[in-house]
């Protein structure tokens, strides 16, 4: 699972997120005590999209992220890429649905012209890469952004070292997977044992923070939350 490589990994990422659809958003309130709201809407802020802009919101998932931006900034052109459809699927149905434009894209090769959008964000996207297809998808969003505009992510990031380490390793390695089989059912039984592993295999914030520099990014920047466990990264061309 999170020691997967490549197209290996791509494919069982992809499959992953069909199978928990549905009940995706209901877990991420449930996991992070319903901080993961706040987290979007900081990332929102960051953005610093102006009035009009054009916003791409890659791994969009149900839209989380897309939709806040709408409520902030209602003459927002937004689109939300993935490559699972079905997560897509749901977030079409909800509020906002209409609002946004959807389009399967993946990371590596987005389907975008150069100097395109505003703003790129993205919600647990990276963590979902291979080491090595990080800076590559890194460099795909720098292409697309507008000179001066932002790309602005967010991800779970490896607890660090401290006395309260080894709660939040039986909230990683127990208790979220076993929400996962009694919530989402059987199908959700290996997604939420993977994110977890993927979480503590995961870069640090410093580590992703020099990631952005290494590609090009100006201004980089970093905040961390949930005891350090959650972090967004944001950098400017």
């Amino acid at each position: 699972m999170a020691h997967l490589k490549g197209k290996e990994r791509a494919e069982y990422v992809q499959g992953m997120f069909g199978r928990i659809a549905k009940r995706y958003d209901l877990m991420n309130r449930l996991m992070t005590f319903g901080q993961d709201m706040s987290w979007r809407r900081f990332v929102v802020k960051q953005t610093k999209l102006p009035r009009g802009g054009k916003l791409l919101d890659l791994a969009t998932g149900t839209g989380d992220i897309a939709f806040e931006a709408l409520k902030v900034t209602p003459d927002l052109h937004a689109i939300g890429g993935d490559f699972a459809l079905p997560m897509m699927h749901v977030g079409q149905t909800r509020e906002l649905g209409s609002r946004v434009g959807w389009c399967g894209a993946e990371a590596l090769n987005l389907p975008f012209p150069d100097n395109s959008f505003d703003a790129v964000t993205s919600g647990f996207l990276l963590r979902n890469l291979t080491a090595a297809d990080i800076p590559r998808a890194l460099s795909e969003q720098l292409r697309v952004l507008k000179s001066g505009g932002r790309v602005v992510t967010l991800d779970g990031v490896p607890p660090p070292p401290n006395l309260l380490r080894p709660f939040i390793d039986i909230q990683l390695r127990y208790v979220i997977p076993t929400m996962g089989r009694i919530i989402v059912g059987p199908e959700g039984a290996d997604a939420y044992k993977y994110l977890p592993a993927s979480i503590v295999a995961f870069k640090t914030p410093e580590e992703l923070a020099s990631l952005f520099r290494a590609a090009g990014f100006k201004n980089v920047q970093h905040q961390t939350f949930m005891l350090n466990t959650m972090v967004v990264v944001w950098g400017e061309k």
